[in-house]
């Protein structure tokens, strides 16, 4: 899977995988596929309230699309990063809110099988991710 795959192929992908251990490497490995981030972005002005993990985000928009850049300390929530990477990332702005990424989620299975504090912290992500693109409209 590139970062770039459709919603559709990701949750597919994640459907090859018979057990959790499995599927929990899968996402640490699609972690390790995302960009590196800039150390001077890692700033307190970027951090992702909400998360346990420390988490970064920044974001840009040209011509009406949305490109982000973030980063963890934590494998696990790189791959959950590389998840949002595949929803969001050069959408257009009009296309953001309407991104059913609870789908995603539930239907992978990550409803069932991530703990509370990283549910939670995934869907902080996705409120910022939410935010940024609102405040560059």
């Amino acid at each position: 899977m590139t970062l770039h795959s459709s919603i559709g192929e990701t949750i597919e992908n994640f459907s090859l995988f018979d057990d959790w251990e499995e599927r929990y490497r899968y996402l640490i490995d699609l972690g390790r596929k995302l960009p590196a981030m800039d150390e001077s972005l890692k700033s307190d002005e970027n951090m992702v309230q909400g998360c346990t993990s420390r988490v970064w985000m920044q974001a840009d928009v040209t011509d009406d699309v949305f490109h982000f850049t973030a980063d963890s300390d934590a494998h696990i929530v790189r791959g959950l990063i590389a998840l949002l990477v595949v929803a969001y990332q050069d959408k257009k702005l009009s296309e953001i809110p309407s991104i059913n990424i609870e789908e995603m989620f539930t239907t992978i299975g990550l409803d069932q099988h991530l703990s509370p504090n990283r549910r939670s912290g995934f869907f902080a992500m996705v409120e910022r991710i939410k935010g940024l693109a609102s405040e560059t409209v």
